[in-house]
């Protein structure tokens, strides 16, 4: 059995339960692997940064992903209680819900299709990629020692194309399906917390936004919104006697694209503290409240906020929110920390090895890239318990002062626990070490706990 830091261990063995006792090991193995390997994430970078080169039952390694019975979702449930315990013990819940492509190619892999390429296209280039599509929640919550919001993944589920299911019995689902599976199992997870999920304008749809508002204990859900949407007011109130069908909106109301080109629109200027990360700005913004309708489907009272750059720096945008009575500030308060989840989904392919593993039955794939996912939480776990006087250690260096610290700098430090641990716990009386000036085995360690 691996010997861990004592804080490391109680966080670490939160995870044992849903793994037999024969599986456990091997699990621990992966895990800790995965932190200290550099470059890609494969089992065999794992067991080689372990030591582990010479085992003659590494095929044990591999069965943890495609054979062992364990439950995904049971280990998503306990990131979650974890990381709310440590950084949203009270108040609003915030997360993320976005889908990323993981660019995979093999023959092998059933589940991958064709998608449009969000970071290489623009509105007028259209790229397409080729892989896996992964729908990730996040929570989105300020960490304290980094002074600003993280994006942290605890839920990871596959999407895969529509080409999958030719061949399956089961219907395709969509990707506002995933959603709202994912989204009602997390709402039974935190019955007792009240839930804000923002998301992107693949997810404003009226049925999924329909349906997470009519939940006994409603999920706020706070998307991009189109410009051309039908907008109604409320339905009137029926009078006694009257008959037909209740009314589901009244009189209809003027397009965002028609608020947003009258010259007699009222803006009102706020300052914006953190702008897509590059700091305070200051915007105009309107907002009002409608019912959103369309023929054949439930109407959805909604509060919709339209945003304009006084400066013209960027173009014009429109936010949804489902909650009516949500100010408008808070709205683009809580939006504007969607952009993290972008910057998550960047740190797992730079520093954790996304897209490097080489997993090809339909089970090794489902379980490892949610893990790797995971293991950026898990990462930052890790690092909240290495906080000394509320700070993390950065790296600095005379030609670049880093004011705050990374991602970068949380996986060094749990690096740096792990290997003082696993290497230097006992002083063995025949040792074959040679003495090693303390500024090059400085060196040393400092190369390896940033290697990527």
């Amino acid at each position: 059995m691996l010997t861990l830091p004592k804080r490391y261990d109680t966080l670490f063995s939160a995870f044992a339960p849903i793994f037999s006792k024969r599986v456990w090991p091997q699990v621990l193995v992966l895990a800790v692997g995965a932190i200290l390997a550099p470059g890609k994430r494969t089992v065999t970078s794992v067991l080689q940064i372990m030591g582990l080169s010479d085992d003659e039952h590494f095929q044990n390694h591999h069965r943890v992903l495609n054979r062992a019975v364990w439950s995904s979702l049971a280990a998503s449930q306990i990131p979650l209680g974890l990381l709310v315990s440590a950084f949203a013990p009270v108040g609003t819940i915030v997360m993320g819900l976005d889908d990323t492509i993981e660019r995979r190619r093999g023959a092998k892999i059933r589940a991958k299709g064709i998608y449009r390429d969000p970071v290489r296209s623009s509105h007028s280039h259209c790229v397409k990629a080729s892989g896996l599509r992964w729908l990730s929640l996040m929570l989105l919550v300020p960490v304290p020692w980094a002074k600003r919001v993280w994006a942290l993944p605890f839920l990871t589920v596959l999407a895969p194309s529509e080409r999958y299911y030719e061949r399956s019995p089961r219907v395709h689902k969509k990707l506002t399906d995933w959603a709202r599976q994912i989204l009602l199992q997390v709402r039974r997870w935190l019955s007792n917390r009240a839930l804000v999920v923002v998301a992107d304008s693949s997810f404003a749809a009226i049925e999924l936004l329909g349906h997470m508002r009519r939940l006994a204990n409603p999920i706020c859900m706070i998307t991009r919104f189109r410009l051309d949407a039908a907008l109604y007011e409320p339905a009137p109130e029926r009078k006694p006697g009257q008959k037909g069908r209740p009314r589901k909106k009244g009189a209809r109301l003027p397009k965002l694209e028609q608020v947003l080109r009258d010259e007699n629109t009222v803006w009102q200027r706020v300052t914006v503290n953190n702008w897509y990360g590059e700091g305070a700005r200051e915007v105009d913004i309107v907002s009002n409240t409608a019912v959103w309708f369309h023929g054949g489907k439930p109407a959805l009272p909604i509060r919709w906020v339209l945003i304009r750059d006084p400066k013209g720096k960027f173009k014009h945008r429109a936010l949804l929110c489902t909650d009516p009575n949500v100010r408008s500030v808070q709205i683009l308060k809580w939006f504007m920390m969607r952009w993290q989840v972008e910057v998550t989904f960047h740190e797992v392919r730079t520093h954790l090895g996304v897209e490097t593993q080489r997993q090809w039955s339909d089970l090794a794939i489902t379980r490892t890239t949610p893990g790797l996912l995971g293991l950026f939480s898990l990462v930052t776990l890790l690092a909240n318990r290495s906080v000394t006087q509320g700070k993390l250690p950065i790296r600095k260096t005379a030609w670049y002062s880093k004011p705050l610290p990374t991602f970068s700098d949380a996986l060094a430090v749990v690096r740096h626990q792990l290997w003082l641990v696993m290497t230097f716990h006992t002083s063995p009386s025949n040792t074959d070490m040679e003495k090693v000036p303390r500024s090059l085995l400085t060196r040393f360690t400092e190369a390896l706990c940033y290697a990527a």
